[in-house]
């Protein structure tokens, strides 16, 4: 596994939450953190029907553009009474015309679940992988994920994406309503990013 030597990484994300949430993952290691949004890079066409593939194509876009290397996240939410779905295609349910509506999404859900007579507890799970790609091309695959199921209605304010609705195994309060600090330390991304600091950031010292 490549070790990661340097001091600047580019994250490969446009999305403002997932910028917040994994630069405090990744700011006790003194890495200088700069988003793809900031540097004013498109977002290329994800294609895959993977998470994995998804979050290389991100990665090794940003790192080919920058000359550095970058960190994707491709990440999502998985219904059981729904086969999977979302799935890879979770953003694509918040779409609308004007940016991407989450609460619709979540509502959408919950409607199919409910026209489906889905069972109780509506299981689900949130995946994530992350890629830490170098511009040569060489890349590194971390994968991370919490089981829990849905609730309806929508609740707390933290958090972003269906986190209102998700209520992780063995805690009674939604993504959406726990400090940040408490889902940082159990979400699908920390247990994803976990496995890069025990590799790539191995050799670095937290602070």
């Amino acid at each position: 596994m490549r070790a990661f030597d340097g001091d600047k990484l580019v994250l490969a994300t446009h999305n403002a939450g997932k910028v917040r949430e994994i630069g405090a993952l990744l700011a006790p290691f003194g890495v200088e953190v700069i988003s793809a949004g900031d540097l004013g890079f498109d977002e290329p066409e994800e294609t895959e029907s993977t998470f994995s593939g998804n979050a290389r194509i991100k990665a090794h876009y940003a790192a080919k553009k920058s000359g550095l290397p970058a960190l994707s996240d491709d990440s999502g939410i998985m219904v059981d009474a729904l086969d999977g779905a979302p799935g890879v295609y979770t953003a694509d349910w918040a779409e609308t015309p004007n940016g991407r509506d989450f609460p619709m999404a979540m509502e959408k859900v919950w409607t199919l679940l409910e026209e489906r007579n889905a069972p109780e507890p509506r299981t689900a799970r949130f995946c994530a992988t992350l890629c830490l790609a170098w511009p040569d091309g060489h890349d590194e695959i971390f994968e991370g994920r919490v089981e829990g199921h849905l609730t309806w209605p929508m609740r707390g304010a933290n958090g972003f994406g269906f986190d209102p609705i998700f209520v992780p195994t063995g805690f009674d309060q939604t993504f959406g309503e726990m400090d940040p600090e408490q889902k940082h330390a159990m979400s699908h991304r920390a247990r994803a990013f976990e496995l890069l600091v025990n590799g790539p950031f191995a050799n670095l010292k937290r602070s």
